[in-house]
């Protein structure tokens, strides 16, 4: 295991009817901007819950901005890093699922990024501070969260991704200054989400699981079986939840799965490899695909192609997580063993529906060299826990999965 220092101060409030709870997290005297995204929140009632929560006592005023995109805009998100600066909001409190949490992240981070002697921020400061990773910002609004999408992690770390459509880039930034102050988890507000957002959530944390756990052995063995905890909980609940949506002990783990996938723990001390992210990234920049479609496309092809590599953790994935090659009279080679696995993997990723190659998402070859120079002019060009995965590599990668 490699050295590591572990850190995350985020307070998770779950289970049912937990929102009252903003009564006593959220600051008395804050000003406070609820960001939300395309109107759901309004639809269901939960934005009208959370209001009655944050006036039921002290002396707040609340104000708000929605219309964060699925993908979060950059040109969106200036917008409402804006209306902090014009209402002097000093509490951000981002409800929905992982766009709106990343995107309101970042306006934490870069609505003190203002024009001279103007409360307008600067885009060409924002846009700087998002092309190095918002790591050398010193200063961020305090926000918190009430999660309605389990998927990205967001609710319990201190990165997320930005879209800026002019120039098509899909760009992640981080920042521990936006580890939320607290997350709320109520489950049951999941369960208004189309079936199309729950397999995407699912597909998106088995993912983040998988580029944390599938790269070399390290002896970490805390990691390793929290990670293969987490990826047999989501193949059985993934299932579970598309035959019955509204077993609610289904929806309370795959809540609590998709967050601990992705808050920092099965991370620390492990080699990682992002390779599936950044090409997914790109196929959400130019065809406008969901980022989870986009990574149940790509990971396959990344398996197949750096099969040499990832060897031993594939071997191991098979065994420890499918359960293959477990009776030694039936027991095949390790070629044919990983072959299995990921074969495996993409059943599973078909049964909740979802893609498993470009041609699933209507694209072809000619979809390829566009992605490319998108990987290259965003220097996604040493990709890999062995920053070794040089272009060449995701042209393969993406010709596998075509």
């Amino acid at each position: 295991m490699n050295n590591f220092q572990y850190y995350n101060p985020v307070r998770i409030v779950f289970g049912e009817g937990q929102i009252e709870q903003l009564a006593d997290l959220v600051p008395n005297n804050a000003r406070v901007l609820i960001t939300y995204g395309g109107g759901s929140a309004q639809r269901t009632g939960t934005l009208d819950e959370v209001k009655n929560a944050l006036t039921s006592n002290g002396e707040r005023s609340v104000f708000e901005f929605g219309g964060i995109e699925a993908n979060p805009e950059f040109t969106t998100l200036l917008k409402a890093a804006d209306m902090v600066n014009e209402h002097n909001i000093d509490f951000l409190l981002a409800v929905g699922g992982g766009s709106v949490i990343d995107g309101s992240k970042f306006v934490a981070l870069v609505a003190g990024l203002t024009e001279a002697d103007s409360t307008t921020v600067s885009r060409e400061q924002a846009w700087e501070a998002l092309t190095s990773g918002c790591r050398s910002l010193d200063t961020a609004i305090e926000l918190g969260a009430v999660l309605t999408i389990p998927a990205t992690g967001s609710e319990m770390n201190s990165g997320g991704v930005i879209n800026y459509s002019e120039r098509s880039a899909k760009l992640p930034f981080g920042n521990p200054l936006v580890f939320p102050k607290f997350s709320i988890l109520d489950p049951t507000k999941t369960l208004t989400l189309p079936e199309r957002q729950v397999m995407n959530g699912v597909a998106d944390a088995f993912v983040h699981v998988m580029e944390q756990y599938l790269t070399y052995p390290v002896n970490a063995k805390v990691q390793d079986a929290f990670a293969e905890g987490l990826l047999k909980i989501l193949i059985e609940e993934g299932i579970a939840v598309k035959n019955d949506p509204t077993n609610m002990d289904t929806r309370k783990n795959l809540m609590w799965t998709a967050t601990m996938a992705l808050n920092g723990l099965i991370g620390t001390g492990v080699p990682q490899d992002w390779t599936t992210h950044m090409i997914g990234h790109e196929l959400t920049s130019l065809h406008a695909i969901d980022h989870a479609r986009t990574l149940t496309i790509v990971l396959p092809s990344v398996m197949r192609e750096l099969k040499d590599s990832k060897k031993d953790k594939l071997l191991q994935y098979a065994r420890n997580v499918w359960n293959l090659d477990t009776d030694a009279e039936n027991a095949v080679d390790e070629e044919t063993l990983i072959e299995q696995a990921i074969a495996k993997t993409e059943a599973f990723f078909r049964e909740l529906g979802l893609p498993v190659s470009l041609t699933d998402a209507e694209l072809d070859e000619s979809a390829i060299e566009p992605i490319i120079k998108q990987l290259e002019a965003h220097k996604m060009v040493k990709l890999g826990e062995h920053r070794s995965n040089d272009l060449e590599v995701s042209r393969r990668i993406l010709q596998r999965a075509v």
